[in-house]
């Protein structure tokens, strides 16, 4: 009966969490989709500019929109702003993953799609698993992650 019990709490709480997860990703997709709405209905710039706000419509928590161009130089970032400018492409993960290697290609080749890898929580202080939804508008790869 013991083990029944722990087993039902088990999976309930495995459920819990990927429920979680889910919303987060939902949430995620729909802030990028808001942020490539206003780059289509007001422009590249306006849209970078806005996206890099750290108090700005992009940012939702613990989410938040940031972006690349096809070359991995990122364009807009609300969390960072010393990370514009910069060519990201070899910089790898800590498992030495070149994500965002797969992050332009994933753009270049497909549009939209989820790319996973490590990264420091700014929350939590700790290397997480993440997961980040992105989409390309013109020639922008439109991000925001998810850690799991």
């Amino acid at each position: 009966m013991i083990l029944r019990t722990l087993v039902a709490f088990v999976m309930c709480f495995g459920m819990v969490v990927s429920a979680a997860e889910t919303t987060e990703k939902e949430k995620a997709v729909a802030l990028v989709a808001k942020a490539a709405d206003l780059m289509t209905k007001e422009g590249r710039e306006k849209a970078l500019t806005e996206i890099s706000k750290a108090d700005g419509p992009f940012v939702a928590g613990e989410l938040y929109v940031f972006a690349y161009d096809l070359e991995g130089v990122i364009v807009a970032h609300p969390k960072n702003s010393k990370l514009i400018g910069k060519n990201m492409l070899k910089v790898p993960d800590v498992d030495g993953k070149m994500f965002r290697e797969e992050i332009v290609e994933l753009a270049k080749t497909k549009g939209t799609g989820w790319v996973d890898y490590k990264y420091k929580n700014a929350t939590s202080g700790k290397v997480e698993e993440k997961t980040t939804w992105i989409r390309k508008v013109g020639d922008v790869v439109l991000c925001c992650g998810v850690y799991r």
